[in-house]
């Protein structure tokens, strides 16, 4: 589980004295256990990747007031802790291979964004963020 390769890399990181990489495995950790105490059950694979996805999409957010405030220091400990949260993620699919998954499933023009986002959503969950998806989605409706 994600959860034990988690523990393990936080531990080598405490025995390194890694600071980012502490902090960062510190805070996926919480979010497991606290997504796990709410759920009163150990997760699954993909509730696991779920949590990571929510992680690497706030980073994202903070990542980009970084650059907007243009402060380096801040985008180069994003951009390290964005890498870190990024290796618990299955392999992510390109644009191309979305777009062929998407029109195997039946998404082609003339689909409206709900009905497309319906079938595209459970397909690639955790194989692609969901900007990546969206992107795709709307150049094949089109």
């Amino acid at each position: 589980m994600l959860k034990e390769q988690v523990f393990d890399q936080l531990k080598t990181a405490m025995k390194n004295k890694d600071v980012l990489a502490k902090g960062v495995l510190t805070l996926v950790k919480a979010a497991l256990d606290s997504a796990e105490k709410e759920k009163g059950t150990a997760l699954t694979q993909e509730e696991e990747i779920a949590v990571i996805n929510r992680e690497v999409k706030q980073t994202n957010q903070a990542l980009d007031g970084a650059k907007a405030a243009a402060r380096e220091d801040l985008i180069e400990k994003e951009e390290a802790k964005l890498t870190l949260l990024k290796s618990f993620l299955p392999k992510q699919l390109s644009e191309e291979e979305i777009a062929q998954a998407l029109q195997e499933a039946g998404v082609g023009a003339g689909m409206n964004m709900g009905d497309a986002m319906k079938i595209a959503k459970p397909l690639l969950n955790g194989k692609a963020e969901g900007a990546i998806i969206s992107k795709v989605v709307k150049a094949l409706i089109s």
